[in-house]
C-alpha cells in the first residue's frame, strides 16, 4: 500500500514538474528564439494575480524551469526509494503550498497536485505510528503509580 502511495505521489510530482512548471520554461525559450519581448506578452495576457509577477514574467519562467527541474529529480528519487526523493519532494511540496497563494490562478491546481502529494507521502512516512503512545498500565490497582 505504501509503495502505491509513493508512485501516485511521484506521479503528481512528475505531473507537475513537467507539464506545469516544465511548458512555461520551454516557451520561454522559445519566446526568446522568436525574439518576442515580454511586454508584448504581458499586454495581451495577465497570467498572475499579482502585477510585479507579469511584470517579471521571464524571470518567474525561468524559475518555473528551475522548480520544474528540482520537482522531475525529486519524483525520480521517489520512483527509486530513495529517501533524499522523499525528502526533497516534501521541501518542494510545502514551498508551494506557501507560494501558491501570490501565483494565482495556478496556484490553485499547484495547491492540488502538492497537497496531495504532501498528505500521501507523509501518510507513508509516519505510517500508523501514533502521536503518543498508549500506556499499558500492567498494575491498574497500584495507586504508587499515580494518574495515568
Amino acid at each position: 500500500m505504501s509503495s502505491r502511495r509513493v508512485r501516485v505521489a511521484g506521479t503528481l510530482q512528475l505531473i507537475q514538474g513537467g507539464l506545469m512548471e516544465g511548458l512555461p520554461f520551454l516557451g520561454l525559450l522559445v519566446a526568446l528564439a522568436l525574439g518576442i519581448d515580454q511586454a508584448a506578452v504581458t499586454e495581451r495576457a495577465q497570467i498572475f494575480a499579482l502585477a510585479y509577477l507579469n511584470d517579471n514574467l521571464y524571470l518567474m519562467m525561468i524559475m518555473s524551469g528551475i522548480f520544474g527541474a528540482l520537482r522531475v529529480v525529486a519524483s525520480i528519487g521517489l520512483f527509486t526509494n530513495r529517501m533524499w526523493g522523499l525528502v526533497l519532494s516534501l521541501v518542494m511540496c510545502t514551498v508551494t503550498l506557501v507560494l501558491m497563494t501570490f501565483m494565482l490562478p495556478a496556484g490553485i491546481v499547484d495547491g492540488l497536485l502538492s497537497g496531495t502529494a504532501l498528505v500521501l507521502l507523509l501518510t507513508v512516512w509516519s505510517g500508523s505510528t501514533p502521536i503518543i503512545e498508549p500506556r499499558l498500565d500492567l498494575h491498574e490497582d497500584d495507586e504508587s503509580q499515580g494518574p495515568v
